[in-house]
């Protein structure tokens, strides 16, 4: 691997973690038919950089930005032990730089920062048939803990 920056995402990085947006977005379209066709979003990336309650990173490679992840505290459900957990999503790494451990890198960099805000429970979505997704996260730790099952 180069050296690699990994730092917390700032506005000026908005032209191109919306391109990533994009990309992710069109790599979830075949996981999910219910996904509307034309332009949307997922993210407000801008009030995730700038919030008290959530942590954008990026990674650079020579100055250019490859890969990039958030963190976001939320309140959880009422039913479970903790009140708050960390969810992590956004993570996305450019094609001319997968398979060589960036995903790994932003997720753990995030669950440290969890971790100093006091989260001991952290969550992310996956397509149940994005093996290669599943697969990564598996790597870290993580665990299935919920489908969502749907009909249409």
């Amino acid at each position: 691997m180069s050296d690699l920056i990994i730092r917390a995402a700032v506005q000026a990085d908005l032209p191109i973690l919306r391109e990533f947006e994009q990309s992710i977005i069109a790599t979830e379209r075949p996981f999910n038919d219910c996904l509307k066709s034309e332009y949307i979003c997922y993210y407000d990336i801008g009030a995730l950089i700038d919030g008290d309650s959530s942590s954008v990173m990026v990674v650079e490679d020579d100055g250019v930005i490859v890969g990039s992840g958030y963190a976001r505290i939320r309140e959880s459900k009422a039913h479970l032990k903790h009140d708050f957990h960390a969810y992590l999503g956004f993570m996305y790494v450019a094609s001319t730089h997968r398979g060589q451990g960036i995903n790994q890198l932003v997720i753990q960099v995030l669950i440290n920062w969890g971790k100093a805000q006091g989260m001991q429970d952290f969550y992310l979505d996956a397509y149940a048939d994005n093996n290669s997704a599943l697969k990564a996260y598996e790597k870290l730790g993580f665990k299935a803990s919920l489908i969502e099952m749907k009909l249409s």
